[in-house]
């Protein structure tokens, strides 16, 4: 058997009004209740259908739907496409004096420099990176080596659309 209690917090009390303000609960004899009773809720719309797949699953690499690249001493364009995608790749660089390895967005006017392995004296050093990039319209994203002692190599798959619907692997 279910309990019922009145909620006299002005907190939630505000909270509601602000997320349901055709209900009137702040107006003047309206009494805030609730129960402890437990009442599913199910949500049948196509947003929460989801997927059959595990979140990391939907971000798992495959033979078709990934895009591979290899990058040294130049500038490559990996996504033009609007959406989320993850990007994984090895970024070595060696020599001197300075020498860079970077991941950089830009809209053809501003560019970002997103992620970048700074190389400064002699050496050597490899670094793993798998990050997840949100690439909105007239956007792209870019790997670039500004060095010829300097390599990125890896790959990029789409994992969401702009709207956020998750696209599993083929």
């Amino acid at each position: 058997m279910s309990q019922q209690f009145t909620i006299q917090s002005e907190a939630i009390r505000d909270k509601l009004n602000t997320l349901l303000p055709s209900q009137g609960l702040g107006s003047i004899g309206v009494e805030l209740t609730g129960s402890t009773q437990i009442i599913p809720i199910v949500d049948l719309t196509e947003i929460a259908e989801g997927s059959n797949l595990r979140e990391d699953l939907q971000q798992a690499l495959s033979l078709a739907s990934a895009s591979v690249f290899d990058v040294t001493n130049t500038t490559t364009t990996i996504v033009n496409t609007t959406g989320y995608w993850r990007v994984t790749l090895v970024s070595s660089c060696g020599g001197s004096p300075t020498v860079r390895n970077s991941i950089i967005m830009t809209d053809g006017t501003t560019t970002k420099q997103m992620w970048e392995h700074l190389m400064n004296g002699t050496g050597n050093s490899c670094l793993n990176v798998d990050y997840t990039f949100f690439v909105p319209a007239g956007v792209s994203l870019q790997v670039k080596s500004d060095s010829s002692g300097c390599t990125m190599a890896g790959s990029v798959r789409q994992i969401a659309d702009l709207s956020g619907n998750l696209i599993n692997p083929i």
